[in-house]
């Protein structure tokens, strides 16, 4: 991890990295976020020209003692600036016991800083662990829509029953948002989204609800295309009845990028995609729940971090685009070969695989999540007697994908599980150790959910199933429509319900549950429920 810190002092003449690229402005801006003290007066009470709530609330980052609350004020969010004139505004909040907000247990104000796009993380302690709590924001004399959050279980007590859902990829233009209206009424402790939050591009040709932008390259263009997202009253509704646990893929800042470098490295100079990155990164703070820890420097931001359910589940959140090695063989889906195997090519960096196997190695949960963008099974996507596996995925980092399934061999991890979002596919995976072997037990298995609006109207199944079925025994389901998967742990087995909705192109699809799988403690295998 290379990681920039807050208060950084660089010399004259150093060459450009990514450690040194726009190291100044960026300190000074973190420096003001941190202190909440700002040049000029902050307004206080007077009136903002509309209502600045138009991106609603959320929460995130749960802790057994409080919880992170986040708001971004934009009277007018597709305008520059939000609507909002370039000065610190004081916002109100309030967290309850209750949903009608009178047994009031923590308040205070915060400043929403305009280098920040006026947006609000509280870092809320002192609470009681794994119980509800209401919250509310007030700036300007309006008041926000109430959020339900709530926090973890005390450290070690294995709760009875955790309920949660994993999401990812949500093209706006490609859909309506028709999954989280399903999602928003499951009684769910908490929401992970996977990546792929927003998209850069310009409006998709077969576009249903154009944004009517262009591809985005500055924090204002990026900011303006997750004011569009998070105006959507069905996502504002999913970030209000529980808190998140976030992390990023690519579209966030480019597609397919590999740390520094873009998908076509011979258009862009590496300063200018580091330049694009850095708003990319600043723009994602901005808009998630996250606490300060994750604050970006410049085109830096630590993201991987670890969460514990109590003694039930420990969430290890990864980031598999900030440190990877650019992707072998070119990318796209390509043969297997010796490139791959490569012990330099990594698609977490070192100090994160580090600090992941350590992490696993310590851990005294019940259960081990890794939660993370892309593949870790290797499925030969090539029907017929050839092979081709996905350069993108961690089939293309073929010696790390080996280091970490041999890891939770060795050490015994108990009850890891891989959650995966990215290919706009649901799949039900076993892992092997060896995908060569056939009869390699499974040392882990993986859970891939499908995107939310990504790819459009989608399908039960592609025209290869079958093929790819019976090409790849460890895939136990493979389905092509959007969704989401929910999941119910208990300290004796794991169930995770692929839900999907057979179109998104119009509104009202109705919910189904395509297939549900169980995984015993213990036996890192799949049953059908």
């Amino acid at each position: 991890m290379s990681h920039i810190p807050l208060f950084p002092i660089s010399g004259l003449g150093q060459p450009l990295t990514r450690r040194t690229f726009l190291r100044g402005s960026a300190s000074f801006a973190a420096a003001a976020f941190l202190s909440n003290r700002v040049a000029g007066a902050v307004t206080a009470a007077r009136a903002l020209p509309a209502y600045p709530f138009t991106l609603g609330i959320a929460s995130g980052d749960p802790a057994p003692d409080g919880v992170v609350l986040w708001t971004r004020l934009a009277p007018r969010p597709l305008e520059p600036g939000g609507g909002m004139s370039p000065e610190p505004v004081e916002v109100g909040w309030q967290v309850a016991e209750d949903e009608a907000m009178n047994r009031v247990v923590q308040q205070g104000t915060a400043i929403a800083n305009p280098a920040w796009a006026h947006s609000v993380h509280v870092e809320v302690n002192g609470l009681q662990p794994g119980r509800w709590y209401w919250y509310q924001f007030k700036a300007a004399g309006e008041i926000s829509p109430k959020g339900r959050t709530r926090t973890m279980p005390a450290a070690g007590v294995i709760a009875e029953r955790l309920r949660f859902a994993f999401v990812s990829c949500q093209k706006y233009e490609m859909g309506y948002f028709t999954a989280y209206e399903h999602l928003a009424r499951e009684d769910l402790d908490l929401v992970v989204h996977l990546g792929d939050y927003i998209y850069e591009k310009g409006d998709d040709a077969q576009a249903v609800r154009p944004h009517g932008t262009p591809e985005i390259f500055t924090v204002d263009d990026y900011r303006a295309r997750y004011a569009v997202y998070k105006s959507d009253p069905a996502l504002q509704a999913a970030h209000a009845m529980a808190p998140w646990i976030v992390t990023w893929d690519d579209h966030e800042v480019a597609n397919d990028y590999a740390n520094a470098i873009p998908e076509f490295p011979d258009q862009v100079t590496t300063a200018d995609f580091l330049r694009r990155r850095a708003a990319g990164y600043q723009a994602y703070f901005e808009h998630m729940p996250l606490r300060r820890s994750a604050l970006p420097s410049g085109p830096d931001m630590l993201l991987y971090r670890r969460l514990h359910y109590g003694g039930l589940a420990a969430f290890h959140v990864l980031d598999t685009r900030q440190y990877r090695t650019d992707q072998p063989l070119g990318g796209g889906t390509k043969p297997p070969g010796p490139a791959l195997l490569d012990p330099k090519g990594t698609i977490m960096g070192e100090r994160q695989r580090h600090w992941l196997f350590d992490g696993l190695a310590a851990s005294t949960t019940a259960w081990n999540v890794i939660a993370q963008q892309v593949m870790v099974a290797r499925p030969d996507l090539v029907a017929g007697p050839e092979v081709g596996v996905s350069m993108d995925k961690w089939a293309g980092y073929e010696h790390e994908r080996r280091l970490l399934l041999r890891h939770l061999r060795d050490r015994k991890i108990a009850n890891p599980l891989v959650l995966t979002g990215d290919v706009h596919t649901n799949w039900a995976n076993e892992l092997p150790t060896d995908f060569d072997r056939p009869d390699a037990p499974s040392v882990a298995t993986e859970f891939v959910g499908t995107s939310i609006t990504s790819g459009g109207d989608g399908t039960e199944r592609s025209p290869t199933h079958d093929a790819l079925m019976s090409e790849n025994p460890f895939v136990k389901f493979h389905n092509r429509e959007r969704g989401y998967v929910s999941c119910e742990v208990t300290p004796k087995a794991w169930r995770s319900d692929f839900r999907t909705v057979p179109y998104v192109r119009r509104r009202g699809a109705p919910l189904q549950t395509r297939a549900s799988f169980i995984v015993e403690s213990g036996r890192p295998v799949l049953q059908r429920a």
